[in-house]
């Protein structure tokens, strides 16, 4: 009878494959993005992209909170396990975000500063696919974590100058001829920006996660 029970019962190793699983979304959709801030005919298939992982992202959120709500114990705190998933979830969101605002304004030229910011997203979630599976065996783990939690947070700063010279390039382009350019210019520059933030708060989320178990 307890053999049976335990067999219906989520494993621990379970929340770790969805961490890992969520981590591909994300791969997968900072790739479709940074693509589709190269501009042209591939920016529609590229949202279209984004927004198929960004659907997968949150069925492997609603089968983590389950997962929560079903199992006794626990790898680490279940406030944490929300916490880093929903964290995980918001980067991806994000990228939708920005997918929808280039379709909405029709946009298919970016500007030099945008395809720099998605370089950047697109390390940020391959660092963020690399420190994950780490969290299996955290104690031993611990240095390369808190390395890893250092390099979002240097490349964030990075994504910030990008952003702010952007903004400031973007203005004296248009401030005179066309405002509206500079408006949706700095609209997708904002997104941009919240996707390399939503990284930084998962590199947050682990560091804090290390400091709790190790």
């Amino acid at each position: 009878m307890l053999s049976w029970f335990q067999a219906l019962m989520p494993r621990e190793e379970r929340f770790f494959d969805l961490f890992e699983r969520h981590a591909e979304t994300l791969v997968a959709g900072s790739r479709a993005l940074r693509e589709l801030l190269n501009g042209g005919d591939r920016v529609l298939v590229c949202s279209q992209e984004i927004r198929r992982q960004e659907h997968e992202a949150d069925a492997i959120v609603r089968e983590a909170h389950l997962a929560v709500r079903r199992t006794f114990i626990t790898p680490f705190d279940r406030s944490d396990i929300r916490d880093l998933v929903t964290a995980m979830d918001d980067a991806i969101d994000q990228m939708h975000q920005t997918a929808k605002a280039t379709l909405l304004y029709e946009t298919r030229d970016f500007e030099p500063g945008m395809r720099r910011m998605g370089d950047i997203i697109v390390q940020s979630a391959e660092l963020t696919r690399s420190a994950i599976p780490l969290l299996r065996l955290m104690r031993q783990n611990a240095g390369r974590l808190n390395a890893f939690s250092e390099e979002i947070t240097r490349i964030e700063d990075e994504a910030d100058a990008i952003h702010d010279q952007g903004l400031k390039e973007l203005f004296l382009a248009h401030r005179h001829k066309d405002p509206m350019a500079f408006i949706v210019g700095a609209e997708i520059y904002g997104h941009l920006e919240r996707v390399v933030d939503g990284f930084e708060d998962v590199a947050d989320r682990v560091a804090g996660i290390v400091i709790e178990h190790t």
